[in-house]
């Protein structure tokens, strides 16, 4: 693989960026006290900056793709619970995600 370092990678900086704002979003309030939807967007948003690392960090190509695979479902994950937050008053629109589908996949 190439010499680029995964810090360098806009999709790693983005998905990281989005882990740390659910952290931030999801620690008071309605949104933490619903443990089981907090813990799940947590990981899920993880899982997208890490599944990038892993794969940047094989040695082929090919694998790195298919992590990215893998971090676009996390991505999908955190879509859809972000949505969910949403239509059950956990998240309310003042909080700084955006459930719009052309911003979660910004992220890849």
């Amino acid at each position: 693989m190439s010499v680029i370092r995964f810090e360098e990678l806009e999709c790693w900086q983005k998905a990281k960026a989005l882990a740390v704002m659910l952290y931030q979003i999801s620690q008071d309030g309605e949104f933490g006290r619903d443990f089981g939807l907090r813990d799940q967007i947590r990981r899920a948003a993880v899982s997208i900056a890490s599944n990038i690392v892993e794969g940047k960090e094989r040695e082929t190509v090919s694998e790195f793709i298919r992590y990215l695979y893998v971090a676009k479902g996390s991505a999908g994950e955190v879509l859809t619970q972000v949505i969910i937050a949403k239509k059950s008053d956990t998240l309310t629109e003042r909080s700084p995600v955006n459930s719009d589908r052309a911003s979660s996949n910004s992220v890849l």
